[in-house]
Formats: structure tokens, C-alpha cells, sequence
């Protein structure tokens, strides 16, 4: 197969300065004004029926991009629960919906990749689509029998691979070598700097995996390599913690323990069963994030009445959209229901602001 391709989706594009290009300042005030455009129109569709059923008829798309945030009212921890939802205080817990078609999109033959957050030639002007807390970087990729990303370099983030289908070889500069499985989390903290490359060897069937990245909470560590193994039976109805804080952490090193990180984010990971549904306490006190993605089972979304889908509060997410819930507040929890007509596999972010 000869050398392993380098994938141009591997590294967050770095925009030069621009502001002596008229043509670019050109750009940037039609997106600025296009930006206030849909603000207003967003406000009328708020107080205007007759308007946002005829917009929702003409273009469904832009409908969508702005009526997807849902306000879930909040019972005191006192009261209980509203809607399954409790945020340690009576403020509304505001749940935006990342669709799974609206994501950063390339088919390179080779690679065939989602970008939930900016990445690549991906460049979105929404804030949520930057980063959200220390989470910077989920990609949904599936890389293609006999070929991967080549050799390429990293520094001062968190890296980790969450294997959903068949086989990764990961090999790095400081001596690692092996072949990543379905339940398999690969973490590398880049810190001072590595190089690695990421290699689909078997010549039979895609891989399809999760590359995730966050930003550290320290920078200059030194560079760390470890590999965890969380199989199907610890997620089935349950919330599986796969990565946390080491400010949490309890210090055990199991082979299926809690891979510990420098940032205040924990990762879960759970398969659902339709009609089940599970329950994360929120890990601090205080304000904190929550994004949850639906892992997917094919290339597109199923049609609206078949695959895995999932419900939080009154939000319904199929497979490939996220969610940024903000508002959350610890102690508190968020349910999730399995709604679909199949199991759904979702990972689950728990974050500082």
C-alpha cells in the first residue's frame, strides 16, 4: 500500500491575518450583516406563527438553524426533577442541538469525516462550533481498508481515539506500537510535542472512530501515552466513565479504570436500549457544561422514524447530532432516555465553563 496519507483534516487550520484584503473584508461584512439578519429573523419567528410556518415551509434547512435551542424550566433539588432534568437551582437549563447534516463535512475517498467543531477548512462563525468549555475537536471519521493519516505532529492538546468499528494501528514517536480495537480508547497527551500516525492496516474493512480533542489545563507536561479497553458489557444500560480529571481521579490504573487528564472534563460512554434510560450526576459543584453526541451506525442518519435516538428533556437527537447543554449546576443530574427503535451509543462531556 505504500506510505500512509496525510490528511489535511489532522490539523486546525490556522487563518492568517487578513485585514488588508478587501475582498476579505468584503466577505467578512456580508457575514456580518447576514449574522444580524438572522438574529432579527430569529426574534420575529419567536413572536410570529404565520411567519415561521411559511419560512419553515420555504427553506426547512435555515429553519432549523434557528429553532433548535430549547429552554427546559428547573425544579429545585428540593422538588425533584423537571422534564428529567435538574440543574441545582430554578434557572432555565438551556439545551442547543448540534445537527448531525449541519457539522463540518469531507469526503477525501480515503476518509470520510464529521467535524462537530471548527477543523480543517471547516469554519463556522457560531461560537458553540469553536469549542465548548476545554472540548475542542470531535471528528466522526472512517477511514478507509489499507490506509490512514501519516506521520504528523502535535503539541499542548489531549488526543484520545474512542474505536467504534474495526481496526486503528497507532504508532508515535516516543516507542508506541499497537492495533486499536472496538472498545478500545487511545489517549496521548501531547504536551511538549509527539508525532504519530494513525493506520487502518486491515485490507477487508473501514475503521470507524472518534478523535477527540481537548485543551489541557497545564501546558508544557510532558508528552504521556496510554491505552484502556472499555467493552460493550460495561456500557449496556449504564454510563461508563472513560475519561476524568485528575483532580478526581482516584489513582488506579486498571486496565478498564478511568484514563485520568489535565482539564476538568469527564468522559462517559453508555449503549442504551430502546425504553432504558440512565441518569449522570453532575461531577462538581457549581456551573458546568454538558455535550452529548450519538455515536452513528452508518454514513447518514436513518430516516426519522427508524435508527438510535435519544431525549433529553423535550429534545429528541438522532444518530450524529450533539448537544450543548448549558445552565447545568452541580449537584444535579441530566437523564437520557433511549427513544429509537435501536440501541444508541453516546458519549457524554462533563465540564468546568
Amino acid at each position: 500500500m505504500g506510505e500512509p496519507r496525510v490528511s489535511s483534516n489532522d490539523v486546525i487550520t490556522n487563518f492568517a491575518c487578513t485585514e488588508c484584503d478587501p475582498c476579505h473584508i468584503n466577505t467578512l461584512c456580508q457575514k456580518g450583516m447576514l449574522e444580524v439578519f438572522t438574529a432579527i429573523l430569529a426574534i420575529a419567528l419567536a413572536f410570529s406563527s404565520p411567519i415561521r410556518a411559511n419560512l419553515q415551509r420555504l427553506s426547512p434547512q435555515f429553519f432549523s438553524k434557528v429553532s433548535t435551542t430549547h429552554y427546559h424550566p428547573m425544579a429545585s433539588v428540593a422538588n425533584g426533577t423537571s422534564n428529567g432534568i435538574t440543574n441545582g437551582t430554578s434557572s432555565p437549563l438551556k439545551i442547543t442541538k448540534r445537527p448531525w447534516n449541519e457539522r463540518g463535512h469531507a469526503d477525501h475517498g480515503w476518509l470520510y469525516t464529521y467535524h462537530t467543531f471548527n477543523f480543517a477548512s471547516y469554519h463556522s462563525l457560531n461560537p458553540y462550533h469553536e469549542s465548548f468549555g476545554p472540548l475542542r475537536v470531535i471528528n466522526e471519521d472512517r477511514v478507509e481498508k489499507g490506509t490512514g493519516f501519516g506521520l504528523h505532529s502535535h503539541a499542548e492538546f489531549l488526543i484520545w481515539s474512542y474505536i467504534v468499528d474495526g481496526e486503528l494501528e497507532h504508532r508515535d514517536s516516543m516507542g508506541n506500537l499497537e492495533t486499536l480495537r472496538r472498545g478500545d480508547v487511545q489517549f496521548t497527551s501531547a504536551g511538549t510535542g509527539i508525532r504519530h500516525s494513525e493506520y487502518n492496516r486491515n485490507e477487508s474493512r473501514d475503521n470507524h472512530f472518534l478523535q477527540i480533542w481537548a485543551k489541557p489545563s497545564v501546558r508544557g507536561l510532558k508528552p504521556s501515552y496510554s491505552t484502556r479497553h472499555y467493552p460493550d458489557e460495561m456500557k449496556r444500560e449504564r454510563l461508563c466513565r472513560i475519561m476524568e480529571s485528575v483532580e478526581r481521579h482516584d489513582g488506579k490504573e486498571g486496565e478498564s479504570s478511568p484514563i485520568p487528564l489535565h482539564a476538568d472534563l469527564s468522559m462517559d460512554a453508555s449503549i442504551l436500549s430502546p425504553g432504558n434510560s440512565v441518569e449522570h450526576k453532575i461531577v462538581a459543584e457549581g456551573k458546568r457544561k454538558v455535550f452529548v453526541h450519538v455515536v452513528m451506525s452508518g454514513k447518514k442518519q436513518p430516516g426519522s422514524s427508524s435508527g438510535a435516538k435519544l431525549e433529553i428533556g423535550d429534545m429528541e437527537l438522532g444518530e450524529g447530532d450533539g448537544a450543548y447543554v448549558e445552565g447545568a449546576k452541580g449537584p444535579g443530574s441530566v437523564v437520557i432516555k433511549s427513544i429509537g427503535d435501536a440501541p444508541a451509543e453516546f458519549v457524554l462531556f462533563d465540564m468546568n465553563e
